[in-house]
């Protein structure tokens, strides 16, 4: 098995989960910020109204991207599966 099909496709791995961690993250970053903003404005250091909103944030990307998510993470293992062949010679 060539080193180079496994790095190639352990580096579209790894992208493909960069990329689908991508939204989340950055609503968690901009909640996140946001939140701090309000905290040192109002001077309220409440340690639930600085983890509520940035879950919220999360969870609410989560579910407005999970279908574009899922295609994309099921067409990485249906390409996986068709070239499972040339990955076990």
């Amino acid at each position: 098995m060539p080193e180079a099909l496994i790095v190639g496709t352990m580096r579209q791995a790894i992208e493909l989960a960069i990329l689908v961690s991508l939204p989340m993250l950055l609503a968690g970053l901009v909640a996140g910020v946001l939140v701090s903003i309000f905290q040192t404005v109002t001077s309220i250091q409440d340690s639930v109204l600085a983890f509520l909103p940035r879950a919220a944030a999360i969870f609410v990307t989560f579910a407005l991207t999970f279908p574009w998510m899922l295609r994309l993470v099921t067409g990485f293992s249906r390409q996986l599966f068709e070239r499972l062949p040339e990955l076990i010679r």
